[in-house]
């Protein structure tokens, strides 16, 4: 299977949580989100989950440091049933959209998604084949995306195999919930030795948070 090289990039609590149980994700300190930024900068797409664009609302640019970059990344949404908001910041004219979506999707909200600029890939029946989307995302040109997924997006790509890299910046704060969002929700798996094996590369301080970054081992 040809596909994009994939980093999952977070900013998360120090107790796992990537938003609070009211959906507030501001977590990073200012130094993280230059970081992240720069990542931007240098992938072809940036990925996020419906959750993420109706909570968010991101405008998933580059836009938090200066940049000789000529155009901003594309910007993919994993949307099962084309929810996706025509008022939504992602559908603005500063970037490529692609919102994936299901054949489930009413057809009249992927017209009037396509009306809006955005590109339409159908994969998967009730919902979004993930697989078959990373493949699409390889011919239309794109090798490499950086995942901003919620929780459920996050588990899904794990689980599929198709996470090369996680990066998360670790903040010093505390937050609890059992309603909040962890880095990775979803199912879960069922033992540890299911879980997703990680081999670190690299850790620093930057700001007030931490940074790791790990390979994913296959």
């Amino acid at each position: 299977m040809q596909r994009p090289h994939v980093i999952l990039n977070a900013g998360m609590t120090l107790d796992g949580k990537i938003a609070t149980r009211t959906r507030d994700t501001k977590i990073s300190g200012k130094e993280d989100l230059e970081r992240v930024h720069r990542i931007r900068e240098r992938v072809d797409a940036i990925m996020v989950g419906i959750g993420t664009v109706l909570d968010d609302d991101p405008r998933l640019t580059v836009h938090k440091i200066p940049s000789e970059r000529k155009r901003n990344p594309t910007r993919i949404v994993v949307d099962s049933r084309a929810r996706t908001p025509l008022s939504a910041r992602v559908l603005n004219n500063e970037a490529k959209t692609i919102i994936a979506v299901s054949r489930k999707a009413p057809d009249e909200r992927v017209r009037a998604l396509r009306e809006k600029g955005a590109e339409i890939v159908v994969c998967g029946e009730n919902k979004v084949d993930l697989k078959c989307l990373m493949e699409e995302l390889y011919k239309r040109g794109i090798r490499s995306v950086l995942l901003e997924g919620g929780g459920t997006l996050n588990f899904g790509m794990l689980r599929e195999g198709l996470v090369d890299e996680v990066s998360v910046a670790i903040a010093p704060v505390l937050v609890g919930g059992r309603e909040a969002v962890t880095l990775v929700d979803g199912e879960g798996f069922a033992t540890i030795a299911e879980g997703v094996h990680l081999k670190l590369k690299k850790y620093y301080p930057l700001g007030k948070d931490f940074i790791l970054e790990y390979e994913v081992l296959r």
